[in-house]
């Protein structure tokens, strides 16, 4: 016989708690991470989406080379996906009743990853695979560190971070396709 575990659950408690504390938005009592923390980690998810957005959309425009045009359109795909992530923390900081800080000042500081240019392709894909590697670990730890205190931004983080792996991906490939100095690959 499976033991069932009933789902019991004190609706009247619920709908005071909500009443009482509307002031409160989305944080509820149920919320058990610490809030301050979470919005810190965040502000620096933010300026780390920000700075990877900067860096991708100057490889955008500055990449050189015969072989760049198709690089070029990953850049800018990245670009777009990074703001969208940057979109998506700021938001997830207000419905926790924080500031998401888009002051430039600090922001390399604030950031996980580098603003790195570099000058040819291959070094341009390099540094966005570097930041992306960053990005990823990083990532990780904040969703370990939450746990299951706070499952919105858990998840929220985790969609982020997939997305991150597979830009890790997307950069690990081109340089595989462009081969070590960024010559066309050899046919073999």
């Amino acid at each position: 016989m499976a033991n069932v575990k009933p789902f019991v659950s004190d609706i009247e408690n619920i709908r005071r708690r909500a009443r009482e504390h509307i002031d409160n938005g989305a944080v509820t009592d149920g919320y058990r991470a610490d809030r301050e923390t979470v919005i810190k980690l965040l502000n620096e998810a933010l300026a780390t989406e920000i700075v990877c957005v900067l860096r991708y959309k100057y490889h955008y425009y500055m990449a050189p080379g015969i072989h760049s045009q198709s690089v070029k359109s990953e850049f800018l795909e990245h670009a777009r996906e990074e703001q969208e992530h940057a979109d998506r923390i700021a938001e997830r900081i207000t419905q926790l009743d924080g500031t998401p800080n888009f002051n430039p000042e600090g922001l390399l500081s604030r950031s996980h990853a580098d603003y790195v240019e570099g000058t040819t392709l291959v070094d341009m894909i390099k540094e966005d695979l570097i930041a992306e590697r960053i990005a990823i670990d990083s990532y990780r730890e904040i969703v370990q560190y939450i746990g299951d205190d706070d499952p919105t931004t858990r998840r929220i983080m985790e969609d982020i971070l997939a997305q991150e792996e597979e830009h890790a991906e997307d950069m690990a490939t081109l340089l595989e396709n462009l081969g070590a100095k960024g010559d066309a690959p050899s046919a073999h």
